[in-house]
């Protein structure tokens, strides 16, 4: 972390762990549907409930929790050191891992989905639309039935949509699933990362499930990663 860095803290509980650390330069840049920097490393930060054994939730509806999870960009030229975990947090093992590029599929709900096959279908019940069938549900499962370990693409959520989660913790939760807002807010955001659980690296998030930051694609262009959201999914 940079020098004069401090360990990311969630106040009135304690220090986050670091999840995942993601060096931009080794990244397929010219794959990728979101505009990274060229270069930098990105950290993600969580409150994993070690010190608590679990009481706090870190959850998108719950405004006071979002400090529990953190993205911290640092810039390659910045002038770096190591920074010892804060005492009572066990460290993740390493495990290094080598990325490959490959085809995401979203949801049928999804507005650019809407936008491509029925732009003018009704805005109403997300499965009036018409690729909401379960033939189309099933081949989309087929094609992506893994979660993973994921930068940019679709995220794959393992419960409802991520992008409706954290629509409706923006609008304060105070819109319906049928709502026009919800819609259009959801196609304001685009994944950053999802990080499955990981038995090489001892984490379990809740039953198997996933963490997810996604982040508005304006502030990923101005780097202000501060302003990604978090929410997490289990099965």
């Amino acid at each position: 972390m940079p020098v004069d860095a401090e360990w990311p803290v969630w106040d009135g509980h304690g220090p986050l762990s670091l999840v995942a650390s993601i060096d931009c330069a080794r990244l397929p840049a010219a794959a990728l549907d979101i505009d990274l920097p060229a270069a930098g490393t990105l950290l993600f930060f969580y409150f994993d409930g070690q010190l608590d054994d679990g009481e706090a939730l870190v959850l998108a509806e719950d405004r006071e929790s979002w400090a529990g999870a953190r993205v911290l960009y640092v810039a390659a030229d910045e002038e770096v050191a190591e920074h010892e975990a804060p005492a009572g947090l066990k460290q993740y093992p390493a495990v290094p891992l080598t990325g490959r590029v490959e085809v995401t599929a979203t949801e049928p709900w999804h507005p650019s989905v809407r936008a491509a096959f029925a732009p003018d279908a009704p805005l109403g019940n997300r499965y009036d639309h018409p690729v909401c069938s379960q033939e189309f549900l099933d081949a989309l499962w087929e094609f992506d039935d893994q979660v993973g370990h994921q930068i940019g693409g679709y995220p794959h959520s393992v419960q409802n949509p991520v992008e409706i989660e954290i629509a409706e913790a923006v609008l304060d939760g105070e819109v319906s699933w049928d709502d026009p807002r919800l819609s259009e807010e959801a196609g304001n955001w685009v994944l950053l990362a999802q990080f499955d659980s990981e038995d090489s690296a001892d984490m379990m998030w809740g039953d198997a499930g996933a963490l997810y930051w996604l982040i508005r694609p304006e502030d990923l262009v101005e780097q202000r990663f501060e302003r990604a959201m978090f929410t997490w999914q289990c099965n």
